[in-house]
């Protein structure tokens, strides 16, 4: 299993300049992808902007989108061509993880029905197909064609309709940051749904977990899950699934690791950049192996 860090693009407090110096420490120690969130409503930094500018840092590392919301994006189109921009200026690094967004705020914004958030998602993915195979064209000429198979594209969704839909046009499934049990059984259904379809190779798996170390772990760990959830009713249930120490790192290694997750991206709580340097000292302490990139057997 892989394992990435995430940019800190949803941190309040973060400078916007600090995002290059994060991608281009986090690729010199060895973490083999950069992840970044998405929200519309939120002091966020744009996930693919974000990933674009480390992008230009970095020459190495896998660019991640852990998720991006397309449901209330209203034009498949361009939401295509700035992914595929961000791949071409990558060189290829670039993991596309697909989500709806759970943020009603986000689809009021963009004047999209939160109750229709699914029944788009098909035609999104389908137009973005169409710009990515070269079939968009104007009086100047298609858009140029992807080479095949990229971006590598991911899809969320927790129920069985969402595990056919990545086994059938996605390379694989996001799993969700919460709930191993739901990670188990999502992993379960797109495996599945993909020998069903007789694809040949075997879908690509991966999640998020959120870490803070180092002094006042806990207490940043708590104020980040305050303020990005609105509030403690999700406190609990983030506190059981992030990390602040090493015994905890080593649990949700191995239970991803097991249950059959590609990639982990760790996600930092805080955007001073020692966090870096903390999580890979962790990860050497618990039996991760670096050769080049970080990479954890259970």
């Amino acid at each position: 299993m892989k394992i990435g860090i995430g940019l800190p693009v949803a941190v309040p407090g973060r400078a916007a300049e600090e995002i290059a110096h994060w991608a281009a420490e986090s690729e010199r120690l060895g973490f083999y992808s950069l992840g970044a969130i998405d929200r519309l409503v939120y002091d966020v930094l744009d996930p693919l902007v974000a990933l674009g500018a480390a992008a230009a840092a970095t020459e190495r590392v896998r660019l991640t989108t852990a998720v991006l919301n397309v449901g209330w994006r209203n034009n498949s189109t361009l939401m295509a061509k700035q992914l595929a921009t961000v791949d071409l200026l990558s060189g290829g690094r670039l993991t596309a993880g697909l989500g709806l967004g759970a943020w009603p705020d986000d689809y009021e914004v963009s004047g999209v029905p939160f109750a229709d958030r699914g029944k788009t998602l098909d035609k999104t993915l389908d137009d973005a197909r169409r710009v990515w195979d070269g079939e968009v064209s104007s009086l100047s000429g298609p858009l140029p064609k992807m080479p095949d198979g990229r971006p590598t594209m991911l899809l969320g969704g927790l129920v069985p309709k969402a595990f056919r839909r990545a086994a059938r046009v996605a390379d694989g499934w996001m799993a969700p940051s919460f709930d191993y049990d739901l990670m188990a059984k999502g992993i379960a259904g797109v495996r599945a749904e993909w020998e069903k379809l007789g694809r040949s190779g075997t879908p690509l798996f991966a999640t998020i977990r959120y870490f803070s170390l180092g002094e006042n772990a806990k207490e940043n760990r708590d104020a980040y899950v305050r303020t990005y959830y609105g509030g403690d009713d999700l406190l609990d249930l983030a506190a059981a699934h992030a990390v602040t120490n090493d015994d905890e790192l080593r649990s949700h290694l191995v239970r991803c690791a097991e249950a059959g997750i590609g990639e982990l991206v760790l996600l930092p709580c805080t955007s001073s950049s020692d966090q870096i340097q903390l999580l890979a000292d962790a990860l050497e302490r618990v039996g991760a192996t670096r050769d080049p990139v970080f990479d954890f057997q259970s």
